[in-house]
């Protein structure tokens, strides 16, 4: 092969390996966001401009991994849904986080539970486990819950950019916010590509919430945290600043 042939292939691979990344960076930013996107958010949230984004965009729909919807807003597509489930049946949120919500209850914590963003405004919790204490509160799988008021909302706030910013602790609380009569400790748990999947919480009667009971939760929950996240195929952040700090 001569040299110009050489640097031909090199130049052609390089632009491939370039256009495959900028593909990729549109579907994080569509997986990431709470909504539908459109042309021009999808260029800041990437800092692609407008034509790159047409032509990857255009590839990404034929390939159904991005759909354009009749309001000219992109969302993922079904090749994404897809992938979910894949990723789903090899490392799936309910198979990597029911271990670690069992550890919890049998290290005498509260009630732990997973939740997720649910839109704009609210929260879902996605899996819950009661403690073994004879009075709990009342959150069960499949609540919807305020997005702005609870220790669990606070995490999915505090992390939500893209990508998340981990420069505060990692603990959050909440004391008869949401509930008067109920206390939390969450935190995070991140997935691939330092992408947020949702906040661990423990929560039970506020009566139960001293400073020395909530020291020693967010301890085992920052445990909890960095196995969920090794778990899921997330990266824990090395040296996170103490609880309260």
């Amino acid at each position: 092969m001569s040299d110009a042939q050489s640097g031909e292939s090199s130049t052609t691979a390089t632009d491939g390996v370039a256009a495959v990344d900028r593909a990729l960076s549109i579907a994080l930013a569509l997986a990431r966001a709470a909504a539908p996107m459109q042309l021009s958010e999808l260029s800041r949230a990437t800092g692609l401009y407008k034509s790159t984004l047409l032509r990857l965009l255009a590839s990404l729909e034929r390939a159904n991994l991005v759909t354009r919807r009749t309001d000219r807003r992109y969302t993922l597509g079904p090749l994404a849904f897809l992938f979910g489930r894949a990723f789903d049946a090899s490392n799936g949120l309910r198979e990597g986080l029911t271990p670690i919500l069992d550890w919890l209850v049998a290290h005498g914590t509260e009630s732990p539970s997973f939740h997720i963003q649910h839109g704009p405004e609210q929260r879902l919790c996605l899996l819950r486990l009661d403690s073994a204490h004879s009075t709990l509160d009342r959150v069960r799988v499949g609540d919807i819950l305020p997005l702005h008021r609870g220790a669990a909302g606070k995490v999915l706030l505090a992390f939500r950019e893209d990508p998340p910013t981990v420069d505060s602790t990692l603990i959050f609380t909440s004391f008869g916010e949401r509930d008067p009569l109920c206390g939390a400790v969450a935190c995070p748990v991140f997935g691939p590509f330092g992408m947020l999947l949702g906040a661990l919480s423990l929560s039970g009667p506020l009566e139960r919430f001293s400073p020395a009971a909530v020291e020693r939760m967010s301890t085992l929950l920052l445990q909890a945290g960095e196995r969920a996240t090794h778990a899921l195929g997330g990266n824990w952040p090395r040296h996170p600043p103490a609880p309260g700090a």
